[in-house]
């Protein structure tokens, strides 16, 4: 008789797991067979900044102080900065013009940009003003109040390129930001009313 031969089962070895795939989500199969998910983190590029991509110049901008002050307190701002740049001019420079024309360009913008929105109107009004206050130190007139007096007018009528430089950008700045504060109170009114039509449910 023939005896039929008997093979013992071969277990079956535990396949081995699969690595995922660097940078995406891979699917690992342990050796239960049971699917796992492994998700791997995307590596961060060496450019990307902190806070969003922000360029460091918009970022030094916003850290740059943005005060709002009223009319009169724009007018101290500017006519008390000019005197003591014209002082320091003074001192250090022998009363240059040029130099103090130079520093009331950007004094004047200082002052459009730091005034409220209600105020406005004031900042070409203020600049003029405080360049006359700040011109008394280098003018140097002698003789008294009548010599002073005719040296600060003598100065506003020479240098009156400056004057009316700083005072234009003082108008252009201020013009800017009410063109703009207009168009953000009429987005405001258009979305208000947009809120009101929409039907309730």
């Amino acid at each position: 008789m023939e005896q039929h031969r008997t093979r013992t089962p071969q277990r079956r070895q535990p396949s081995q797991a699969q690595p995922a795939p660097p940078g995406g989500l891979g699917e690992v199969t342990a050796p239960a067979a049971y699917p796992v998910s492994v998700a791997v983190a995307p590596a961060t590029g060496q450019g990307s900044r902190p806070g969003g991509g922000a360029p460091p110049v918009v970022t030094a901008l916003r850290r740059f102080p943005n005060p709002r002050l009223t009319g009169i307190g724009a007018g101290l701002f500017a006519a008390l900065t000019m005197f003591l740049l014209a002082c320091v001019d003074r001192l250090l420079l022998g009363g240059s013009e040029i130099v103090y024309g130079l520093l009331f360009l950007p004094v004047s913008a200082l002052t459009a940009l730091w005034v409220r929105p209600a105020d406005l109107v004031t900042a070409p009004i203020i600049v003029p003003i405080a360049f006359a206050v700040g011109v008394i130190p280098v003018a140097g007139g002698t003789g008294g109040f009548g010599g002073q007096a005719m040296a600060v007018v003598t100065a506003l009528a020479v240098h009156a390129g400056w004057l009316y430089g700083g005072t234009l950008v003082a108008g252009l700045i201020a013009s800017v930001r009410k063109i703009r504060q207009m168009r953000e109170r009429q987005r405001h009114l258009l979305r208000a009313d947009r809120a009101a039509r929409r039907p309730r449910a």
